[in-house]
């Protein structure tokens, strides 16, 4: 009763909002001014011990609508393979084999371009058994972060109220299509990744399938984020991790596909993209929106891989579902 009590305040939350103009893919979150989002919190158990976390995606339609997320089909891609972990039920609680360590204290430094950075660590780890992708009984595919146990919370999580049922995230801004989206970004496969995004490190995701593969036969979706855009705070052309390193502000990643579209994944298949020089010269080195238009500049020689090596996916992945569309 009290889960469908706080599902009812958020949608009430939500239609009062609707006016905003947002395009909202995942109905039982509720965006704040503040560049948060709220969300229905979910109990666990994990070796004996609570568990708190979200639901974002799932790859059961009938699912998705119950919990009010978006539903995901390429998920189901992932069914099997030792990106997921498979869960058990009991008293209609989820049993969790892993989890997360979420005591180590994160720690980003920018190096002498902003990136690569001179330190970065993690603020959350998962076990050997964790990952944010868990697979139910019937074969069903959820993409549910741990936000929280014994050992702290994570890093996105600006206020949680376990008695209330809700936890509020915070969110990044990014581009899919031209149009500004924002997204929870929660887990990576990589631990610089993780240390950047303020996310957890979980390395068992890099099993999904399939590496540079955004097809409807895979699990993963394609993500430009550069590494060399414009800095300055007040800059319009502003870009990249080098900018969120130096700037302290959103790197405004480019996502290939949005949740109305079948080739969308939250499980982002990561291309590092670099300005060529001769891009940088001539003054081509503009904000991108659309992942269309950096393949692009890519054939035309304006924009490679790091170091000039040919752009493609650089072999980690992030967990960013995306909430909210322009």
């Amino acid at each position: 009763m009290r889960r469908a009590l706080v599902f009812a305040a958020l949608l009430a939350a939500f239609a009062a909002r609707a006016e905003s103009g947002r395009t909202l893919f995942i109905q039982s979150a509720v965006e704040n001014p503040d560049d948060t989002a709220t969300f229905p919190l979910y109990r666990g158990t994990s070796n004996g011990q609570t568990v708190w976390y979200v639901i974002f995606n799932s790859s059961d339609g009938a699912d998705a609508d119950t919990l009010g997320v978006s539903r995901v089909d390429k998920l189901a891609n992932a069914r099997g393979s030792q990106a997921v972990q498979k869960v058990s039920m009991v008293n209609g609680a989820i049993v969790f084999p892993g989890t997360v360590d979420f005591s180590p204290q994160r720690n980003v430094a920018p190096g002498p371009q902003g990136f690569p950075p001179a330190a970065a660590g993690p603020g959350s780890v998962a076990d050997q058994f964790y990952s944010p992708i868990i697979q139910l009984p019937d074969g069903t595919i959820r993409n549910a972060p741990h936000v929280a146990n014994a050992s702290g919370l994570h890093d996105k999580v600006v206020t949680i109220d376990f008695a209330g049922g809700t936890v509020t995230l915070r969110e990044t801004h990014g581009f899919a299509g031209g149009k500004a989206v924002r997204y929870v970004s929660t887990d990576a496969s990589l631990d610089v990744a993780a240390a950047l995004e303020g996310s957890t490190f979980v390395p068992r995701l890099n099993q999904a399938p399939s590496l540079d593969d955004d097809s409807t036969h895979s699990s993963r979706a394609s993500l430009a984020a550069f590494v060399n855009g414009q800095t300055g705070q007040a800059n319009p052309q502003r870009q990249g991790l080098n900018s969120a390193l130096l700037d302290g502000l959103d790197p405004l990643n480019v996502l290939r596909w949005d949740p109305s579209q079948g080739r969308f994944s939250p499980l982002w298949d990561v291309h590092l993209a670099a300005w060529t020089p001769a891009a940088v010269a001539a003054k081509r080195n503009l904000r991108q929106t659309d992942y269309g238009d950096i393949q692009g500049l890519v054939s035309h020689g304006m924009i490679t891989g790091p170091g000039g090596v040919p752009f493609a996916a650089s072999n980690f992945i992030v967990n960013c579902p995306i909430v909210s569309s322009e």
